[in-house]
């Protein structure tokens, strides 16, 4: 992690791998993470944990269950409450930073040949 100044948009493109998220920082109980991504990841949720969405470069759109998708572009945020069922999409390669309570599991309760470790997040695996 690092321990200066940093560009998360820097560090995400760097990246070679779609939907593998990165910890790049920490702030109490929350990882900050980093991710490059294209195509659709999978219909998850995280009971216990928020998930805050931070668009670098591109466009996102998170599908949400029982609800309007919401369509994110450069700079803008979401937060997906705790509970709800989900889905990031990109139609292109998109660059993003997640803010998430350490405890937050990479796609919930549903493991998928995307689902990435805590250990691989850290770049430990």
């Amino acid at each position: 992690m690092m321990s200066g100044a940093s560009s998360p948009k820097a560090m995400a493109a760097a990246l070679t791998d779609y939907w593998s998220p990165r910890v790049v920082g920490e702030v109490d109980d929350s990882y900050i993470k980093v991710a490059k991504v294209r195509g659709s990841l999978c219909w998850h949720s995280h009971d216990d944990e928020d998930e805050l969405f931070l668009i670098l470069k591109g466009h996102l759109r998170i599908e949400l269950e029982h609800a309007a998708p919401v369509e994110l572009d450069e700079g803008e945020m979401f937060v997906v409450p705790k509970g709800m069922r989900h889905n990031p999409v990109a139609e292109q390669e998109c660059l993003l930073m997640l803010i998430e309570r350490k405890s937050t599991l990479h796609t919930g309760n549903v493991v998928t040949e995307r689902t990435r470790s805590l250990a691989e997040q850290l770049g430990a695996g």
